[in-house]
């Protein structure tokens, strides 16, 4: 990856298209943004992936992301709660809560700040 100063904040060139990154919001995305989005739809998209593999019919994903950051330390990113809602047809509870823990130990992003940010999950299921 290759980024490239611009007069507000910095852009690469990617397969999908061009992406602008400021500490403005008015100029790109923020970089807690990015980092925001890049662990709830990791973790989603293996969540996914798993629920598909064990057959569950699963017609939307709805994630919601709150994240807690801490102004004193150069505002960290100190949490973030990922709550999913799932609607689908006759989704048992106690396979959507296993899919989810295995989705948790499977997403590289979640592992990638396993000790630096606290990650907790929640989902809610809609018939």
């Amino acid at each position: 990856m290759e980024f490239k100063m611009r007069e507000v904040g910095f852009s690469a060139d990617f397969e999908y298209g061009e992406l602008h990154v400021a500490g403005n919001e008015e100029y790109g995305f923020r970089p807690y943004q990015l980092m925001v989005s890049s662990i709830a739809v990791c973790s989603g998209g293996v969540l996914r992936g798993i629920l598909e593999k064990k057959r569950l019919e699963v017609e939307d994903i709805t994630i919601q992301a709150s994240v807690k950051r801490n102004e004193e330390e150069a505002n960290r990113i100190e949490s973030i709660a990922i709550h999913y809602v799932i609607t689908g047809n006759d989704l048992k509870e106690e396979k959507v809560d296993g899919a989810v823990k295995l989705a948790r130990k499977n997403c590289p992003m979640v592992r990638s700040v396993e000790g630096s940010i606290e990650i907790t999950e929640t989902f809610e299921i809609k018939n």
